[in-house]
């Protein structure tokens, strides 16, 4: 699964062509959490809330990109959270 950024111990990933709607995943240590890439909403995982918060402020900096990437399948490195 290719990593698309990484920040604060969080590693985020994404599979091209995976099953809907369109996320990606986190890894947090022995967390994880899949995240819907239009509403933010953690669908899956048991991130703890800070990690969550984090995961959400980035994915609202990057929605477009991250959307982008979705549709085209085409992998490349987002800027991590600062």
């Amino acid at each position: 699964m290719p990593e698309i950024a990484r920040f604060y111990g969080m590693v985020i990933k994404m599979f091209f062509g995976d099953h809907p709607p369109p996320h990606f995943h986190v890894v947090y240590g022995e967390y994880v959490g899949l995240f819907d890439i239009k509403t933010f909403e953690m669908i899956e995982g048991d991130l703890p809330k800070r990690a969550k918060n984090l995961v959400v402020e980035w994915a609202k900096l990057n929605q477009v990109e991250i959307k982008a990437m979705w549709d085209s399948q085409e992998f490349h490195k987002l800027k991590p959270l600062e």
